[in-house]
């Protein structure tokens, strides 16, 4: 009985940590249990290395292994972000049908528009099922009004049949609603339409929007049961807000509640193997200094970029080599602060003996700490470059 006791205890003891509670005295230590999954967050030199993004915030997000060639059809809507991503693949020569211009379907020609989920819901009802609107909720980037029109329904319709994967971003949480309806519009609506009497303004919840991501999933998992489904959050901050708080407070607001949908819907449905989570939102808020252009609200290039760069290294076939990866890194880190500004357009241009020279200095990074670690990664980086040329 006492060897069964030691031998649970041990397995106990296993799942343990140890770690540091403060007190009037100083600190004193303690052993805390955390279970067999537990993880920390990262140290400042943890972050230094090309793989932080794989290691800390990837960890629980990407599939088995990368399942998209240049055969995989690809669709991608949603906020702006998406475009980004759309982008981004069709320079790769991917099959993003969300890219043809030949197609009428609004995904097409609006898909960076629909802003947020309940949209994103209605193109999926409309297509698949022939759900009608009794409102005119759908307008295009210069005020036009799109309709109902069958012929664009059986486009979406063929294009939706043909996909592979969805990439769906979500943008915002704030809706305009048509009140008699209840219909939401894709983003605000035209000022000249703009009716105060049935055309309002409210902050969706969490539960509406994790119900919204919910039937998204029936819906594709119904009429396209083997296509997978990747959700993300958009990065992108508010333009602006119409609540009476500050935009930063209403922005702070607006992608917790989408961000918290998307958890409750991945915990409901991640072991299915169909539905996955890009973390796009995360990298950008807690992997980089000062991401954005001085707008405030797009990305720098080189960040977008190695997003994008981590995105094809995770899930399509043909990723880019570990040296263009490491490129892209110091190129992120440059733009965004973390290194000196030069680094960025020296690896870009190609400037290895620029490079070279950089190494020379006291520093070349934000923090004391992480300097020694920079250089390394550098000369690590010009090191494979210049034995790749010869």
């Amino acid at each position: 009985m006492n060897k069964i006791l030691d031998e649970v205890s041990i397995t106990k003891a296993a799942d343990r940590v140890e770690g540091i509670e403060s007190s009037r005295k100083g600190k004193t230590h303690r052993t805390w249990f955390r279970g067999g999954t537990g993880s920390r967050p990262p140290k400042a030199m943890q972050m230094m290395p090309e793989t932080a993004v794989l290691d800390y915030v990837l960890k629980g997000w990407t599939p088995d292994a990368p399942s998209i060639n240049e055969t995989t059809k690809v669709t991608a809507f949603g906020s702006c972000f998406a475009a980004y991503i759309s982008d981004w693949l069709a320079s790769r020569h991917y099959n993003v049908l969300t890219r043809n211009k030949e197609s009428n379907a609004y995904v097409v020609s609006c898909g960076e528009g629909m802003v947020n989920s309940f949209v994103i819901l209605q193109q999926f009802e409309w297509a698949f099922e022939g759900k009608s609107f009794d409102a005119p909720l759908w307008h295009g980037y210069k005020a036009e009004e799109f309709g109902y029109d069958e012929d664009v329904r059986q486009e979406t319709l063929r294009l939706f049949n043909d996909t592979d994967v969805f990439i769906l971003t979500l943008g915002l949480s704030e809706i305009w609603y048509d009140e008699p309806t209840g219909g939401v519009f894709w983003r605000t609506l035209p000022k000249g339409k703009y009716d105060p009497e049935r055309h309002k303004f409210r902050v969706s919840t969490v539960e509406e929007n994790r119900d919204n991501l919910r039937e998204i999933y029936r819906l594709i998992r119904k009429h396209r049961p083997d296509a997978r489904i990747i959700l993300t959050l958009s990065p992108i901050p508010l333009v602006t807000t119409f609540r009476e708080e500050s935009c930063i407070s209403a922005n702070s607001v607006s992608k917790a509640v989408l961000r918290v949908a998307i958890d409750e819907v991945m915990r409901e449905f991640k072991d299915e193997g169909y539905l996955f989570y890009w973390p796009s939102y995360e990298i950008v808020t807690d992997v980089f200094t000062y991401p954005f252009k001085p707008d405030r609200r797009h990305l720098q290039p080189a960040v977008q970029e190695f997003i994008m760069m981590t995105f094809e290294r995770v899930w399509c076939e043909k990723a880019p080599t570990d040296t263009a990866y490491l490129g892209q890194w110091l190129r992120a880190k440059s733009a965004s602060g973390q290194l000196i500004e030069g680094i960025d357009w020296a690896v870009s241009a190609g400037k290895t003996g620029k490079l070279r020279h950089m190494l020379k200095r006291n520093r070349i990074s934000e923090h004391n700490v992480t300097d020694e670690k920079a250089k390394e990664l550098i000369t690590r980086y010009l090191d494979e470059v210049e034995a790749q040329s010869e």
